[in-house]
């Protein structure tokens, strides 16, 4: 069963979730009003996934990732936010957050996302991904950080980073989707990177791939 922990500042919102997702089999081990608490909680009750909405009281949604990243919990934050192209959704996502799901999401969308945090996969289409992270690296460019990896693994860094998923670069490289497979695990634990999320926020940062780039 998977084991989720909330966390909004507002009962309401907090009540619904819960609902939604208890009658769809999950367990909602915990609640949190505000950041300090959601990190709490998440150290001492590992859930699987927090819902965590960004703008609290106190201790907001990406210093909550921050800490909860920090304690090397297995733990995938999905991020709750009123809008998608959002800099403070960026953040969260250099802070260690794997997803972001709008506040007004619906039932099966919600339950679905939940269901593919908790499993490791990506929730959303890498598109959207890509262009928020893109927009964002080019408002606010960063130092580039060095990369010790192979060629070859810098090559599928960026093109992970472009938006291909593992067929599509496959195909491009002319190698099996197995292999693709392989290279991005090295390089996820070469980067010490949780997950394929914060592997595109590398790709844009560390200028292997820039805004407009395929």
């Amino acid at each position: 069963m998977i084991r989720v922990l909330l966390a909004d500042d507002q009962e309401l919102v907090r009540s619904g979730f819960r609902l939604i997702l208890e009658l769809a089999g999950m367990d909602v081990v915990g609640e949190a009003a505000d950041g300090a608490e959601a990190a709490a909680l998440a150290r001492d009750l590992g859930p699987d996934v927090v819902l965590m909405d960004i703008r609290m009281p106190e201790v907001d949604g990406i210093e909550a990732t921050r800490r909860i990243v920090a304690t090397g919990l297995a733990t995938r934050v999905v991020i709750l936010t009123t809008f998608d192209l959002d800099e403070h959704v960026y953040d969260a996502l250099r802070a260690g957050a794997s997803a972001f799901l709008l506040k007004d999401v619906g039932r099966e969308e919600l339950v679905e996302a939940v269901r593919t945090a908790a499993a490791g996969d990506a929730v959303f289409a890498p598109s959207v991904l890509t262009r928020l992270v893109s927009h964002y690296v080019e408002e606010r460019p960063s130092p580039a950080p060095s990369l010790d990896l192979s060629p070859r693994e810098l090559e599928i860094l960026r093109l992970v980073g472009a938006g291909l998923a593992n067929a599509e670069i496959a195909e491009r490289l002319v190698i099996s989707t197995a292999t693709v497979k392989t290279h991005v695990r090295h390089i996820l634990q070469k980067q010490r990177l949780r997950d394929r999320v914060q592997a595109v926020v590398l790709a844009y940062e560390s200028g292997l791939i820039r805004p407009g780039d395929t």
